[in-house]
């Protein structure tokens, strides 16, 4: 990695050489350059098609438009040519132009591009089909009114979304395969769990979701996968709008949603507010048949939610040059979780009942200020973020026919905290240059008070109470970064580097019942250097490609390094390593994007190389080997790799017909520890029949996607989505292929279609089951399933006036490694 990294920066001095040694008194051609647009919003408009045209109305060359709307186009004959600035779902703009004498460097300035009037919405643009465009680090799906229909929640579209899959036991999420993902919400990070956070976002809220694969040194390195950044509306317009959308959705129970966005502008003050929920309970059963013992587990477990979601803003626009903006989001949480585990087999049969009362609330302040300096495109911006989280739960536990452990409650209070504070600067040197900076201070506090009423065994094998635990975890991180980006004619390239010192450290203590204690402490202090480079080629206005390389960093997530119990049934029980290290990842990528006339097919390739990977540790409970019980937890394994290949495309067929495919296929090497009984007479089993085994799993998965919507009218139209999710090779287990089919409808009606009535069923097939068999630490196959068959019946009003610019946000991304993980 580091030659070829040498390599590109030696490549990148060559084409810079071969710019500068053209002697400009021998070059008689031209040069064009200008920005793009929004003409309402005025924000840049980035991959907007630039071409040049002759007298003739023959295309002689062409570029897009970078990131910040800017172009230019040099080596351009003289005469009399035609730019033409055209971008899908606004009018083309054509300028004549005259390459000569006294006019050889033209710079257009800022063209404003206006929407097609079919694409007009008064409060905020929301296409009637969802659209993917690949950027240079980034691939972003704007949602349209097709995919709210996928269901109530973030949760729910997430699974139609490329190269995106969502555990629907564990609303876990994961991009290529890998849960090491970091979740945003309008580039900040939350406190909430994301599992429940993607179930409290309406569905209706969302504006885009970007998948940033291989972020740049602006951004944190945290992700081994890389970000996803859920994008909301957020009203601007003069005057009072709003807009409420209100849904039920059902199988076997009864779940509610609504929401409610509203925003008042006058003058220089915008005023703006939020209110979402979901009410309901939710469905979920399934089985596990050991074949070593021939027993039989049957689950079945049940939740009934209610979550509420606030937020409050204020945008103060002092004059053209100065902005301060302040928000707070509020989210409220109550949740009553049921469920009962039945084993049985021939002789007897046991059984464990579960409940727990869960009530957390979040809150997350945000202050930033932005100042436009008089040169253009020269900005500065100041931002403190403050966030926290606090969960109160209590679980029981009650077993029949055990003869230990005896009924039990857990009391777990969970409290923590972050704060963020970073300054960025951007300054262009020139047309053709730009240089990015920034510094951030991100501290994380944490503390984990943890009771039991239950009983355990002592390392001595003996049974004493269980001793309560307080586990504090504290980290903070000082960052800065630079980038520096080029243009060469049809080539452009940005090297960037991030330095980051780390301070963790955490303390395990633990009280026995005597009132003796024992204190676990860990720290670890490390700095690193996160160097990323982007090139990219636009050899024509059709053809774009682009190569990255970023190195990054997966550190432990809290429920990975707390040594309490997360979750227990009667044979498997989940803890966290304290001694768990972070991971690294290089990671190397390359995209390939073709415009077609009626859309776009972006094909790419990546590669990763993870250094000490972080990966699942199944072994036996030692406190009683012939019961057959397994402990899970997590582990440093050696260095492995990761591949894999991905193909998506937006297109129209026809005018009443468009699609949005996606297949995606990758290749990985797992690296684990488990361990099996090496005997025969399991009832009398003892430590020394335990086997430790380093597993190594190697892995070639892939899933297609296809969401097709038909516009029968300009009012009414229908939708057909499939998903495929092949076999995928795990530590413990192997999980079966998936597949749904899920169909809906829209309806717009009243004055200027304000009003839509939407309806879906999902999984029409009844297919989409989670099977799965395995060997280790017990052979054992099974499945679970969930309310998936759904029908939902939602309604959307919108009411609202003109738009206005919006103050634009640096986007963050959260900071922390996915949770503990699922129930297997």
């Amino acid at each position: 990695m580091r030659s070829l990294f040498i390599l590109c920066t030696v490549l990148f001095s060559f084409f810079t050489v071969q710019a500068t040694n053209t002697d400009p008194k021998d070059d008689k051609t031209g040069t064009i350059s200008g920005r793009v647009l929004d003409a309402t919003l005025k924000e840049p408009l980035p991959y907007v098609n630039i071409i040049i045209k002759n007298d003739a109305g023959k295309t002689v060359t062409g570029s897009i438009t970078l990131d910040d709307g800017s172009f230019i186009i040099e080596k351009i004959e003289e005469g009399k040519v035609v730019v033409s600035i055209q971008y899908i779902g606004y009018k083309t703009v054509n300028k004549n132009i005259t390459i000569g004498k006294g006019n050889y460097k033209v710079n257009l300035g800022d063209v404003l591009l206006e929407e097609e009037a079919e694409g007009l919405d008064e409060v905020t643009v929301v296409a009637d089909v969802s659209t993917i465009q690949q950027k240079v680090d980034r691939k972003v799906i704007t949602i349209g009114k097709d995919l709210t229909t996928a269901g109530a929640s973030a949760s729910d579209i997430m699974n139609n979304i490329p190269s995106v899959s969502v555990d629907q036991q564990t609303g876990n999420i994961s991009l290529r395969g890998n849960e090491n993902v970091r979740v945003m919400v309008d580039g900040k990070l939350s406190n909430v769990p994301i599992a429940q956070l993607l179930k409290q976002i309406p569905s209706t809220s969302i504006k885009q979701i970007e998948l940033i694969t291989n972020p740049s040194a602006k951004y944190n390195p945290e992700g081994m996968s890389g970000i996803i950044n859920i994008k909301l509306h957020k009203n601007t317009q003069i005057g009072f709008n709003g807009n409420f959308n209100v849904g039920v959705t059902k199988e076997v129970f009864a779940k509610f949603n609504s929401s409610i966005d509203m925003n008042y502008r006058n003058g220089k003050f915008n005023f703006y507010g939020n209110y979402g929920n979901n009410i309901g309970k939710y469905d979920n059963f399934g089985g596990i048949d050991r074949l070593d013992d021939n027993t039989r587990q049957d689950f079945k477990f049940g939740n009934n939610n209610k979550s509420h979601l606030y937020k409050i803003g204020v945008d103060f626009y002092m004059n053209d040059k100065n902005t301060i903006s302040f928000f707070t989001n509020q989210n409220i949480f109550q949740g009553d979780g049921f469920g009962s585990t039945i084993i049985t087999d021939n002789t007897f049969t046991q059984s464990q009942l579960f409940s727990n009362d869960s009530e957390n609330s979040s809150g997350q302040y945000n202050l930033a200020y932005k100042h436009e300096f008089t040169d253009e495109n020269e900005t500065l911006d100041i931002e403190i973020d403050y966030n926290d989280f606090e969960n109160d739960e209590i679980a029981n536990f009650d077993f029949f026919n055990f003869s230990f452990p005896p009924n039990y409650v857990d009391n777990v209070d969970t409290k923590r905290n972050q704060t963020t504070v970073n300054v960025d600067y951007v300054k262009p040197i020139n047309e053709k240059t730009k240089i990015e900076a920034g510094l951030e201070a991100r501290l994380f506090d944490s503390d984990i008070d943890y009771s039991s009423t239950g009983q355990t065994f002592s390392s001595d094998a003996n049974i004493i109470p269980t001793p309560s635990t307080d586990f504090t975890y504290n980290r903070d991180i000082y960052s800065a970064y630079f980038t520096f980006g080029k243009t060469l004619e049809k080539w452009n390239y940005q090297l960037g580097v991030r330095a980051e010192q780390v301070n963790v450290s955490a303390d395990a203590l633990r009280t026995f019942d005597d009132n003796s204690t024992e204190l676990i402490p860990f720290t670890n202090d490390y700095f690193q250097v996160y160097p990323s480079a982007f090139l990219t080629f636009n050899p024509s206005e059709k053809n774009s490609y682009q190569l990255s390389f970023s190195r990054r960093v997966d550190r432990p997530g809290l429920q990975q390094v707390n040594p309490i119990r997360e979750w227990s049934t009667p044979r498997i029980s989940s803890f966290g390593n304290t001694q768990l290290q972070p991971q690294f990842t290089n990671s190397m990528e390359t995209n390939y994007t073709r415009q077609l006339k009626n859309g776009s097919i972006t094909a790419g390739v990546f590669y990763r190389i993870i250094e000490d990977n972080i990966n699942r540790y199944v072994y036996i409970d030692r406190t009683d080997v012939s019961l057959g019980n397994a402990i899970l937890s997590f582990d440093n394994f050696d260095n492995t790799t990761a591949f894999g290949l991905e193909l998506s495309t937006n297109y129209r067929p026809t005018k009443w017909w468009s699609l949005n495919a996606s297949f995606d296929l990758y290749s990985q090497t797992q690296r684990g520890i488990t361990e099996i009984i090496d005997t025969d007479d399991i009832d009398n089993a003892t430590v020394d029949d335990i086997v430790r085994l380093d597993t190594e799993v190697d892995n070639v998965i892939w899933n297609l996607r296809a969401f097709n919507n038909f516009k029968v009218s300009k009012k009414l139209s229908f939708s057909l989505f499939t998903m495929y999710r092949g076999e995928e090779k795990g530590i413990q287990f192997t999980r079966l292929p998936m597949f749904m089919v899920n169909t809906g409808m829209r309806y717009s009606f009243l004055e200027d279609d304000r009003a839509t009535f939407s309806f879906n069923y999902s999984d029409i097939l009844n297919t989409m089951k989670f099977e799965f068999e395995g060997d280790t630490p017990y052979p054992s196959v099974g499945g679970f399933n969930w309310e998936s068959n759904t029908w939902n019946i939602a309604l959307s009003y919108r009411f609202g006036g003109n738009k206005y610019r919006a103050l634009r946000r640096k986007q963050r991304d959260d900071n922390t490694k996915s949770g503990g993980g699922g129930f297997l």
